[in-house]
This record gives C-alpha cells, structure tokens and sequence, in this order.
C-alpha cells in the first residue's frame, strides 16, 4: 500500500508542476491523447477499486470516466487525496471478485477470485505503465525535466539498474 500511496504522490508532484494547457493538450505521440486522458485513467481504476469495497465485486470496465479529472489539474489532485484516505488500511486481503469482458466482440464477463492486495498490485503496475506514457508527452511538451529519470519505470527494472551498475 506505502508503494501505491508513494505512486500517486509522485503522479501529484508531476501535476503540481504542470499548466493546464500542457495536461490537457492533445498530444501526436500519444495518438492525441492527453496527460490528463492518462492520469484520469490512472486514477479511475484506483477510485473503482475503493468504490468496489462494499460489493466485493471490482469491474474496471464500469468505472465512470469523470472528464473532469483529465481536464482539471486541481480537481485531479483531489481525486489522489481522495485515494490515498480512502485506501483499505487494516485487512488487505479482503477477498474481491474480478469481474471483465476481455473481447472487443462478445458481452461476456468472466469472474476471477482476488484480493484487495491483489488489486492494489495491479493498480500500481497499471500505473506506471500508463506513467511511461505520461513520459513520452513530457518529452513531446519538452518538459521531462519536471520529473525524475524513474518516472514511470517498473520497480525491477531499477532494481536491475543498480545492480547492473555495480
């Protein structure tokens, strides 16, 4: 948990250090998405999960898509302190039902045993991928120096950088 919280106060920083015009420009080498698209989605995945707490039951594929997250540097910010208070802190081993439809063509959900834990995991990993991206457009915006050079990398990766430069 300490590793998600520690993710999205990052993903804040990168924002507390950003124009709006340049969070919500659309961007060539992201397909014209935005930084803001990428954070919003970061963030909805993390809100869905902690919406899904009384249900037990987490399908990403219904999370709300509030616009406002992608457009509103301040508004996304209060979407990560949202997250990081409403964080399951006490039983992270809650037992959750995964539930998704994983083909483009056919309405059919498929239901996976997890765990709160689990999910967290996934959320994190979801999220430095989506970073990666963030990173890309930074580099388009010419604006890569606001962020630090582990932005957006797999914790094993720099794992195997250090140890590789020993």
């Amino acid at each position: 948990m300490e590793h998600c919280k520690h993710n999205l106060l990052e993903i804040k920083s990168l924002l507390n250090n950003l124009k709006t015009e340049d969070y919500t420009k659309p961007l060539s080498l992201l397909s014209d998405s935005t930084i803001g698209q990428h954070v919003r989605h970061i963030l909805e995945f993390y809100i869905c999960l902690i919406a899904s707490k009384n249900t037990g039951i987490v399908n990403y594929d219904n999370r709300k898509r509030n616009l406002e997250i992608e457009t509103s540097l301040q508004f996304a910010q209060s979407q990560i302190d949202f997250i990081i208070d409403n964080f399951i802190i006490e039983n992270t081993n809650i037992q959750f039902t995964l539930e998704g439809n994983y083909s483009a063509e056919a309405a059919e959900t498929t239901a996976i045993p997890t765990t709160y834990k689990r999910e967290l995991a996934y959320c994190l990993e979801h999220s430095i991928h989506h970073q990666a991206l963030i990173k890309v457009g930074l580099k388009e915006l010419e604006l890569e120096n606001i962020i630090n050079e582990n932005f957006g990398v797999a914790p094993a990766t720099i794992r195997h950088k250090k140890q590789c430069a020993q």
